[in-house]
């Protein structure tokens, strides 16, 4: 399908969407203030040990201590015991072969090496759902505290933001992902992406890796490389193993916690894992992001460089592109389907629901059949939704209860089949006795929401205040209160919000009266527009 990249680049912040049928599908927000740390690498130093938990924290330099889990630790944290395993590996050079996930096709494309550098999309959590197995010396179980001791340098890499109170994920078990290849330094498995499907070029490509491997490392490739020239691919393997080698002499000489490598800009790293063959045309309304991204990709892509254009219109490039609008609607809980129906999107800390809805669509055969209707059509604009919110994580679809057997299966099969649309790792469950579908989808950065939104200072993320009536009450409780501690007293202020007032002056005045009378008291009440919603305060005058 037709495909552009828009990219709106200001000196604060700098968005970026890819179009699809001149629609924005996906959308990626980096803020100077708040750039991404995935695919960093630091030196880092080992803070606490938690054999209950077995994980550590690891202090690389950041406000809060990265979660390094006993899953994610390597112990090679020097040239020499690297070229140590290396050798150790090659006497025993018997790979194993797996299928690789597309590396470059992640909405999490934030993580990545050098120039030359990729995105390695599955390497947070657990590097055995992607190798298929841990290096061989460690097949037996592992303890952290056995691995880990508190004051320990350890080389880490970013592999999740900072999620809301946590800290980053983290792993030792580094990856270096390029255009073509994704280079795995200690882990000895080569992968050929599941996307390429000819078995000749498939052969071809694993052969050309195996050729200029490293001894004891392991490698995807990637869809990138699929016809590519041998040259090309020997070039990318070859930088970033030179890449590797000088991560690793930065490491001996840094101090512990430091950086020793970063990620690539925003716009690099989209012309790395999105801007190819596919894309139609890449813009950019700055001029000096456009000069530099024209030189970026004279250095390294310079098929590309016809594809780039300067976007000079006197409306916004967003507005121009219609993704403004899309961007707003993005940010909305209710979404309506074309049919009528609707479907609503929560998103809290555990996990996100969809809940489906006909709305004011009617059908015109049985109601069964309106109902499969409905929730085809939401499948199509819950995928959409995913990708354009980058929601992650479990989500939880609660499609309306359908009788048939074949109408949930459809509905089911129809859901995988436009997930294959999504960059990012997914995993479904069938469609359950109650009409819901569990789903986990992968999470490397905060949400649209969560990037654009703050939590309502009124009602504190909970989505909702208590209303003025049950307010008034708490303040007529409070007077009870009062009372009590000051016998002597005869006169007290209701200091209160005004739309309180309001109702303590009206419908609830016959109350405020028997409540003076019961005490002996007078009330004065008055409004204050500074106050919360929710405040109040009594006080004895």
């Amino acid at each position: 399908m037709p495909s552009e990249i828009v990219i709106n680049a200001e000196p604060f912040e700098t968005r970026i969407a890819l179009l699809e049928n001149g629609v924005a599908a996906e959308l990626y927000i980096e803020r100077e203030s708040g750039k991404s740390i995935v695919g960093n690498i630091y030196k880092g130093k080992v803070t606490k040990v938690l054999p209950g938990m077995q994980a550590a924290f690891v202090d690389i330099g950041l406000e809060k201590a990265g979660f390094l889990y006993v899953s994610d630790v390597d112990t090679i944290e020097s040239i020499e015991n690297y070229r140590k395993f290396a050798a150790e590996q090659s006497e025993d050079d018997d790979d194993l072969d797996f299928e690789g996930n597309d590396f470059g096709n992640g909405d999490d494309f934030g993580n990545g090496a050098g120039h030359e550098g990729g995105k390695g999309e599955q390497r947070n959590g657990s590097h055995r759902n992607l190798i298929g197995r841990r290096p061989r010396r460690w097949e037996e179980e592992r303890h952290i505290e056995d691995l880990l001791k508190d004051g320990q340098d350890v080389i880490v890499q970013v592999s999740k933001e900072p999620l809301g109170t946590k800290g980053s994920r983290l792993t030792s078990y580094i990856t270096l992902p390029g255009r073509y290849v994704v280079y795995m330094p200690t882990i000895k498995q080569i992968g050929i992406s599941r996307r390429i499907e000819n078995e000749e070029e498939r052969k071809r490509l694993k052969k050309l890796v195996r050729k200029n491997r490293q001894p004891g490392a392991g490698y995807i490739v990637r869809t990138a490389s699929e016809t590519m020239p041998a040259q090309d691919i020997e070039a990318n393997v070859n930088f970033l193993h030179a890449l590797w080698e000088d991560i690793l002499v930065k490491n001996e000489s840094a101090s512990s916690p430091s950086r020793i490598h970063s990620n690539l800009s925003i716009i690099e790293r989209t012309v790395r894992d999105l801007f190819n063959s596919s894309v139609d045309r890449m813009i950019i309304d700055d001029k000096e992001q456009y000069l530099k991204t024209r030189e970026f990709l004279q250095s390294y892509y310079p098929h590309l460089v016809p594809k780039l254009q300067r976007y000079d219109g006197d409306e916004p490039i967003f507005d121009y592109f219609g993704v403004e609008l899309e961007l707003e609607r993005a940010l909305g809980q209710r979404v309506w389907l074309r049919n009528g129906g609707y479907i609503v999107i929560d998103q809290t800390e555990a996990l996100t629901t969809i809940d489906v809805n006909t709305g004011r669509f009617v059908g015109k055969k049985s109601p069964e059949e309106t109902i499969l209707q409905t929730n085809l059509e939401a499948v199509r604009e819950i995928v959409s939704q995913l990708r354009l919110r980058n929601l992650g994580g479990i989500i939880i679809v609660d499609f309306i209860d359908m009788e048939k057997e074949e109408n949930k299966e459809k509905v089911f099969n129809t859901f995988k089949e436009e997930l294959r649309k999504d960059r990012s790792r997914t995993n479904i469950l069938k469609i359950s006795e109650l009409g819901l579908v569990e789903m986990t989808r992968k999470r490397v950065r905060d949400s649209i929401q969560r990037t654009l939104c703050t939590a309502c200072p009124y009602c504190e993320g909970r989505g909702q205040v208590k209303s003025a009536i049950s307010v008034s009450y708490e303040a007529m409780r409070e007077v009870r209160r009062m009372r009590r501690a000051h016998k002597d007293a005869a006169k007290f202020l209701i200091n209160v919000h005004p739309e309180v007032v309001d109702i303590l002056l009206d419908e609830e005045r016959r109350n405020v009266e028997e409540l003076e009378n019961m005490l002996n008291i007078q009330l004065v009440i008055k409004g204050d527009a500074e106050l919360h919603r929710e405040g109040f305060e009594v006080v004895r005058l």
